[in-house]
């Protein structure tokens, strides 16, 4: 069926009333029983969030912190890394790691991502090792797991730490593993669209190491062993709350199936064939649909035609970290073709578990009657 352009509403990249409007009763019964016990900080809600979250990644521990910069801040610093420490990442991560990394006076050093699906490329890594390096961060872009064995490989060699950052592939699995489970600690974010999104922001850190979570447990509450009593100098306030970890409670049992639909309308999304758009892979428990990002060298008329027939999209992400103006002159800009060419050709569509059959037929539709110049 041929669409009128004149008769749709708009469609959003990512419309968060939609999965509010169906827990609505669910959230409401969350608050209440934080209203309730009136323990608004540090709680019963985070301790069973923390437990439940460690069990669902198959983690041995689970430190909530307010946000996911804060949680790859702080499992940095639990892990030793400190001023003037090298740590290798992807370029094109969105800045999150890279602020981390400032504000711990570590050094970031960029290397070049894989074609295939833009993680890091275990090879660029492995070769942008020096004296000085202690650490890799492997992003998992979009919801596609980085290739954390090789990874894992190079970081054993050189003795060197593996964070993951787990921000964008909450559930997603390898090797009967889920991600955060083969590095030496992960972030995670639940910013509202993530996968598994907060009301607002929050944070978590996950290890198997009983005395790094200690040091997190630590760090994210002024230094204290004990109330009112401080040994870690770099520490921070970073705490999860309540209100947020009982809303993240109601939603974790549904993780699975969302990341279920998203990959649903990956799939579909995937089955367009056009000659100027590169889609991704869409199959695969390593792939949570965290974005559904397509590439082409007509980005911007691409991005026009879509929103003339209402859909929205968005660009992750418009600038390379190491290109970023704050930057400017403070770090090394290496040769990085992919990671630039990609950052010209990337365009994120509409791909959230609430989406109708009928919206993402709308946007397959448009795509296949796309006609560059």
């Amino acid at each position: 069926m041929k669409m009128d352009i004149n008769e749709f509403r708009p469609l959003a990249l990512n419309d968060l009333k939609r999965p509010c409007a169906s827990m609505r009763e669910e959230l409401l019964a969350a608050f209440a029983r934080v209203l309730d016990r009136g323990w608004f900080v540090q709680g019963p809600e985070l301790e069973a969030f923390e437990r439940e979250f460690a069990a669902y990644c198959g983690a041995k521990n689970a430190v909530g912190v307010a946000n996911g910069t804060d949680a790859i801040e702080l499992a940095l610093r639990a892990l030793g890394i400190g001023p003037g420490d090298e740590v290798i990442v992807a370029p094109n991560a969105g800045m999150y790691t890279t602020t981390a990394l400032v504000a711990i006076g570590a050094v970031p050093v960029y290397a070049d991502v894989e074609e295939r699906h833009l993680n890091l490329d275990p090879a660029a890594a492995d070769a942008a090792v020096t004296p000085r390096t202690r650490a890799i961060v492997a992003t998992h872009l979009y919801g596609r797991m980085a290739n954390v064995e090789a990874l894992r490989e190079v970081c054993s060699r050189r003795g060197l730490v593996l964070l993951e950052d787990c921000a964008q592939a909450h559930g997603a699995r390898h090797a009967g593993k889920r991600a955060g489970t083969f590095g030496d600690a992960a972030a995670f974010s639940f910013y509202p669209t993530k996968n598994l999104g907060a009301l607002g922001d929050a944070g978590m850190i996950v290890c198997g190491n009983d005395e790094t979570a200690a040091r997190l447990r630590r760090l994210r509450q002024y230094g204290w062993d004990a109330k009112y009593h401080s040994i870690e100098a770099s520490a921070r306030n970073s705490r999860l709350d309540e209100l947020q970890a009982a809303v993240l409670r109601e939603q974790l049992p549904l993780l699975d199936a969302r990341n279920a639909r998203r990959r649903q309308i990956a799939e579909r999304y995937a089955h367009v064939r056009h000659p100027a758009i590169t889609a991704p892979d869409a199959g695969g428990d390593d792939y949570v649909a965290h974005l559904y990002v397509v590439r082409t060298p007509q980005r911007d008329a691409l991005r026009t035609h879509l929103k003339s027939f209402g859909i929205a999209s968005d660009v992750h992400y418009p600038i390379l970290d190491c290109d970023q103006p704050a930057l400017r002159g403070r770090v090394e800009r290496a040769a990085l073709p992919i990671a630039t060419r990609a950052c010209n050709e990337v365009l994120s569509l509409p791909c959230f578990p609430e989406l109708e059959d009928a919206e993402v037929e709308r946007v397959c539709e448009a795509l296949a009657c796309w006609e560059p110049a």
